[in-house]
């Protein structure tokens, strides 16, 4: 009951910050008048232009949201480490070099493009990182490891590049300052990947309870941990791959939620991760809404915001001991 409460009360947490994501910005605009234009959009008819780039922009924050929730929460279960958070696995790193080679090779720099890009260079790490860990199990230990050891190789490609070329300087500082963007093309683009990988993520959480016995106790009850891993490993691609390439590198997101869900759900995976996903989505919201506040008439990027009020919370968590066991 607890449980199903919880999930009530994010969704409608969610829907308020919504709603004031499509309101406040450069402009605050009355609440009634932006709900007659939410109304307007469901309708199918058209959006004047400060609603429509709004109304973009907040889809793809809670989509994004969603997105890096989930996969916090499968990364943290698939490695049983309570430290980790999707660029472990090389993702965010493998998103980055991609966009700065296409940069440097073909002179790419569009939005889309580059998103294109960060997506294909996020799910080509993630396909490496469990390669390789594969050759000697896909435990959890070689999923970090290998995730680190080729984070290290592709930031010294990406570092390289950019202190050779200015023009890959340029696109990556962009790319990598980690915002979210009113561009309905990287919406469309990223959110069928999102919607697959929350499928697997939801799936996955039920055989996470399994797989957090240990690899041996696993496999003695009947679960197929290689398929399981690679299912999960799928998902954190998707995920994390579609969001970082949709907004660059959101740290920090992916850290903390699963451990504000874990104080909620306890270990169960199956909660974790939608409560993991719903947080996400609504600490990414509210973020971008207060990064638009505080540096009228600019904003602040929604990473540093996050991580402004992330890493107090985190802390907290931790000073009153009631930071749950992965």
């Amino acid at each position: 009951m607890k449980k199903g409460l919880g999930v009530v009360f994010l969704v409608i947490a969610i829907a308020i910050a919504f709603m004031a994501s499509v309101a406040i910005g450069s402009r605050v605009v009355p609440w009634s008048e932006t709900v007659d234009a939410l109304r307007t959009a469901l309708s199918g008819a058209g959006l004047p232009d400060l609603y429509d780039r709004r109304l973009t922009r907040t889809v793809l924050g809670l989509v994004v949201g969603l997105a890096i929730g989930a996969a916090g929460a499968l990364t943290q279960g698939h490695t049983r480490n309570p430290l980790a958070d999707p660029g472990l696995l090389g993702i965010n790193a493998g998103a980055a070099c991609a966009v700065v080679i296409g940069a440097f090779v073909f002179g790419t720099s569009g939005t889309l493009v580059n998103t294109v890009l960060g997506l294909v260079g996020a799910l080509i790490a993630a396909a490496a990182v469990f390669g390789l860990a594969n050759v000697t199990g896909s435990s959890p230990l070689t999923l970090v490891l290998a995730g680190a050891g080729l984070t290290a190789c592709l930031t010294a490609v990406s570092s390289a590049l950019v202190l050779i070329d200015g023009a890959s300087l340029d696109t990556w500082r962009f790319w990598n300052v980690g915002a979210i963007r009113h561009d309905p093309d990287v919406l469309w683009t990223t959110l069928p990947f999102i919607v697959v990988g929350l499928v697997l993520a939801l799936i996955g959480g039920w055989s996470l309870n399994v797989l957090s016995l240990g690899d041996d106790m696993a496999t003695a009850l009947g679960g197929r941990v290689g398929l399981i891993r690679a299912g999960g490993v799928l998902g954190i691609a998707l995920l994390a791959g579609a969001a970082t390439a949709a907004c660059g590198p959101i740290v920090f997101l992916g850290l903390v939620v699963p451990h504000l869900a874990r104080a909620i759900t306890g270990p169960d995976y199956r909660w974790i991760v939608p409560y993991s996903a719903l947080a996400g989505a609504l600490l990414i919201l509210v973020c971008d809404v207060l990064g638009r506040v505080v540096a009228r008439p600019g904003e602040a990027q929604v990473s540093v915001v996050l991580a402004l009020i992330g890493g107090p919370m985190l802390m907290l968590m931790v000073r009153r001991r009631r930071l749950p066991t992965v």
